[in-house]
């Protein structure tokens, strides 16, 4: 089992060999995935056994709260874990990969924080852009990790749901979307090598299994670009105008989804979510 920054850690370290050594390619590959086992497990990097029977297998209900950063996922489903946890078993489970907070914390490091996440920011934002080349095998395994934290996250969920717990999210994977928005992160720029091609193939693998459990239902709380940058300032402007476009053309695989206009006042976003999730456990319970 991953510690709780186990491979927050791992993927610090590889993050700075990264800057360490411009231009690495598929030599550089074994002593970066050395320093990511270290970090993260050797069990997390391995290949993911995916059971295509676990689909089918009988679950507690699962509800997904998804948006925009500065839509109030996070406040929203802490919110409904308080209030109805005293009734039933429920849990809150992030599935983001926390890039954001690990880019805070690598600019906090002395001397060399600020140069190495600047650097991490361009290679990362030239692997999400459609068209644009992987810069190497170094960072596609980067990339491929953080989907590797993603996956046992999501592991845990439908383990959760196996024990009857009900379990929020905050944030769901999905597929139709490549790059960003818990999408798979190598599949919208171009692979350089065979190695790099490999790493796409099974990350896209994992997201695919992981898009093939419906939620119950989506909350998917949308919001205008100016009052998500007002709440989320130290965002970067063109990705959250990028998400807030992208939103309400996501499906998630055609799961029932219920749309909620989170520049309401708060209290009736609540009060129409508190509405959603009661109906959901109320229809579960009756099957």
């Amino acid at each position: 089992m991953i510690g709780k920054y186990g491979a927050i850690a791992g993927l610090c370290a590889a993050a700075a060999l990264l800057l360490a050594a411009p231009g690495i390619g598929l030599g550089w590959g074994v002593p970066i995935a050395l320093l990511l086992i270290a970090g993260a497990g050797a069990t997390a990097f391995a290949w993911p056994i995916l059971d295509p029977a676990a689909i089918d297998a009988p679950m507690a209900p699962l509800i997904a709260l998804v948006g925009c950063d500065g839509s109030g996922k996070s406040t929203l489903s802490n919110d409904i874990i308080a209030k109805f946890s005293p009734e039933r078993r429920i849990a809150l489970c992030y599935l983001g990969l926390g890039s954001g907070e690990l880019g805070a914390r690598i600019k906090r490091w002395p001397l060399i924080g600020i140069r190495l996440e600047r650097r991490i920011a361009k290679r990362a934002g030239q692997t999400r852009t459609a068209g644009r080349t992987i810069p190497g095998f170094g960072t596609a395994l980067v990339v491929y990790l953080f989907s590797v934290v993603r996956l046992r996250r999501f592991r845990r969920v439908l383990a959760l749901r196996r024990r009857g717990v009900t379990v929020v999210t905050d944030r769901y994977p999905q597929i139709e979307v490549a790059g960003f928005y818990d999408g798979p992160g190598l599949a919208a720029g171009r692979p350089g090598n065979r190695a790099v091609a490999a790493l796409a193939r099974q990350e896209m693998r994992m997201y695919r299994w992981m898009a093939s459990f419906l939620p119950d239902v989506v909350i998917r709380l949308n919001v205008d670009l100016e009052t998500a940058y007002a709440r989320k300032p130290d965002h970067g402007y063109e990705l959250l105008r990028r998400k807030v476009e992208v939103t309400p053309s996501l499906r998630f695989n055609g799961a029932p989804i219920v749309d909620l206009d989170s520049r309401e006042p708060y209290p009736i976003v609540r009060a129409a979510a508190d509405r959603i999730v009661r109906q959901t456990l109320d229809t579960a319970s009756a099957r």
